[in-house]
């Protein structure tokens, strides 16, 4: 078992992460969700290290890729963040900040919820569907037990809130700065969504090069806590 404290070797940001091997299943089949059910290639369960520090958590899977070579997305893969955009840059992030073996990825909901319009693309996920899937969040970190739940964007960081009987104001003003989690007794960092940091970054008054160093140091400083 690896220290939890340990960092991992530094790469680049851009350097190809490593595509996981295996999944977390939880519940084969799940159709708590009947709309969610019909929409869905696979469901998308957690990947990582059942031993990880870093507990990353996205809003839902998109509708991904059949076609592409690897990355098609969790909807058809059935592993959270698999997409050739959102997963592969949340799995460079954590790799260009030290914790590319030390991750666990997973979504608070599993399945894609399709827009009723288009099934092309993603709707926001339900409250009813949030709750709904909210037990596999919770047994995902029960089996983990992480230091750091890194929250990716607005709608997975209020889904952690939610379960904490917490609530969320604004956003932005939340990135980067821990929270305490009692329901999970471990801290809750939010982070920009991969897919919009470029467009977001500077509002927080970062570049990309500054604030991927700002999340390594809060990352490395938060898990040294813990000892």
């Amino acid at each position: 078992m690896v220290a939890r404290t340990q960092r991992r070797g530094v790469s680049r940001p851009d350097a190809d992460p490593a595509f996981p091997s295996s999944r977390h299943v939880l519940e084969a089949d799940c159709e708590r969700c009947p709309a969610l059910a019909d929409a869905r290639e696979c469901i998308s369960w957690g990947t990582g290290s059942l031993e990880a520090s870093v507990f990353v958590v996205g809003e839902a899977p998109g509708a991904g890729n059949p076609d592409a070579e690897r990355w098609r997305g969790g909807n058809w893969t059935g592993m959270a963040y698999t997409a050739r955009h959102s997963g592969r840059r949340i799995r460079r992030t954590l790799a260009a900040v030290g914790f590319a073996d030390d991750a666990y990825y997973t979504n608070a909901v599993k399945c894609f919820p399709a827009d009723p319009q288009d099934p092309t693309t993603n709707r926001e996920p339900t409250a009813a569907e949030r709750t709904a899937c909210r037990p596999h969040l919770e047994r995902e970190l029960e089996c983990v037990s992480p230091t750091v739940i890194l929250a990716t964007g607005r709608h997975a960081t209020q889904t952690v809130l939610e379960a904490d009987g917490d609530s969320l104001d604004g956003f932005l003003e939340t990135v980067l700065e821990p929270r305490r989690s009692e329901r999970f007794d471990c801290w809750l960092l939010p982070m920009l969504h991969p897919a919009y940091r470029d467009v977001w970054v500077g509002r927080l008054g970062h570049d990309v090069e500054s604030y991927l160093a700002a999340l390594g140091e809060t990352l490395a400083e938060l898990c040294a806590d813990s000892r």
